[in-house]
């Protein structure tokens, strides 16, 4: 067999491979970067603008939440509405948002959430916002998120071709007061936000993220109201295999990010978030794609390798690769948050964030169980849910007919 000495310059092999794909990584958002700061707002009065309904589910109160809503609130755009939506009246955010309503009564409407009819909680509030939505465009957007001003004109003017039937947009993140909210914020920047850009730059790829989605209302009546995916966790990345798949409709990534607020978050609250998103992520994708991608956090990879390989000329090759990791996150970090004064501990944060990361994606090799709002679910392929048995109501037959078409939709619908 291999002997530690070969395995150990296979991992640093590996890491500085990944070292490579972050310097390209880091070309696409910087070019990126350059094209959005030489583009200013399209202004043409005559110009026709779509109606667009915001379906904001709320739950508890996050980071600065007044200051996300007025965000919405106050958008200098024509046609559109904001729906709060939350799960009943003891929900900590039901006075935030009565509060919101009674600012802007014109523009903000309150929508309690009607019946409970999967274990996804934000897709419960999702079927019951798009039954009370106006418009034509849907636009998903969480609550703890911000826009630049020109955000509702971009959508309305990338959904005038009919072929686009979803649209997504680029993660920033801003706010962070704690070392737990600066790692969320520095993987929003270097590895969500980032691997959207360059995936559309490199490889042509729209990557659907559902932190700011838009779908046409014929999408989401496909959806059946988004009762399709009430029992998945990753409804994002659900919806947009069904777009572009079942739909033959495109799913686009905008030209400006949208902002996570993340300001005073744990390292405790971090992490448990990452364990359960890396379990996430790998029912979604094949084994392989998952232990490949591993390689974009080369760091601890590199370290492995070292101690299965330990010389002076593997050390300097280690260093390398942690330099190129500290450069590329630090450079991204800034060029996504344009304004941010980014702080001399963020060195140290990209070092523990990634260590945490990656222990986080050892973890979802194997583990297949999450903790969610106080129960534990188990997560099937396509992050479809499926409860403990004490947890499984007693079921509602449904007729004949009803039962075997709703089967054979949500078997077509996670298969794809």
């Amino acid at each position: 067999m291999f002997s530690t000495h070969a395995i150990g310059l296979a991992l640093l092999v590996a890491a500085a491979l990944g070292s490579f794909v972050l310097c390209v990584q880091l070309f696409c958002v910087w070019l990126h970067h350059r094209r959005l700061s030489h583009v200013t707002p399209e202004s043409n009065p005559s110009r026709p603008l779509k109606s667009i309904s915001i379906l904001k589910p709320l739950c508890g109160v996050d980071d600065d939440l007044e200051a996300n809503l007025e965000c919405f609130a106050t958008l200098d755009y024509p046609a559109y509405e904001l729906l709060l939506g939350v799960k009943d009246t003891r929900d900590a955010a039901y006075p935030v948002a009565q509060a919101a309503v009674a600012r802007w009564p014109h523009r903000v409407r309150l929508v309690v959430q009607q019946g409970e009819p999967g274990l996804n909680p934000k897709v419960n509030q999702l079927i019951t916002l798009a039954a009370a939505a106006r418009n034509e465009l849907l636009l998903i957007s969480d609550s703890n998120t911000r826009v630049e001003p020109d955000y509702l004109e971009e959508i309305s003017h990338t959904f005038e071709d009919p072929r686009v039937g979803c649209m997504s947009h680029p993660i920033s993140g801003v706010g962070d007061q704690t070392l737990g909210s600066l790692m969320d914020n520095l993987y929003q920047c270097t590895s969500a936000g980032a691997g959207q850009i360059s995936a559309k730059l490199v490889a042509g790829q729209d990557l659907v993220v559902g932190k700011s989605m838009v779908l046409r209302r014929s999408v989401v009546d496909a959806l059946d109201g988004f009762r399709d995916v009430a029992n998945v966790l990753a409804e994002d990345f659900v919806i947009g295999q069904w777009v572009t798949r079942r739909m033959a409709l495109r799913s686009v990534v905008a030209r400006a990010p949208v902002y996570n607020v993340s300001q005073k978050k744990s390292v405790k609250t971090f992490f448990k978030r990452y364990v359960r998103w890396s379990i996430i992520h790998h029912t979604c994708i094949p084994t392989p794609l998952y232990l490949a991608q591993s390689i974009l956090n080369p760091t601890p990879w590199a370290l492995l390798g070292v101690m299965l390989s330990p010389s002076a000329q593997t050390l300097e090759a280690a260093g390398a690769v942690v330099g190129v990791k500290l450069m590329h996150d630090v450079a991204v970090f800034q060029m996504m948050r344009p304004g941010q004064r980014t702080r001399w501990v963020t060195v140290p944060a990209v070092l523990l964030k990634d260590m945490l990361l990656f222990a986080a994606w050892v973890n979802g090799l194997f583990a297949r169980s999450v903790d969610w709002r106080g129960h534990s679910l188990r997560v099937m392929a396509g992050s479809r849910l499926v409860p403990p048995p004490s947890a499984l109501p007693t079921p509602i037959p449904l007729p004949t007919p009803l039962a075997a078409a709703e089967s054979e939709n949500r078997g077509e619908l996670l298969v794809g």
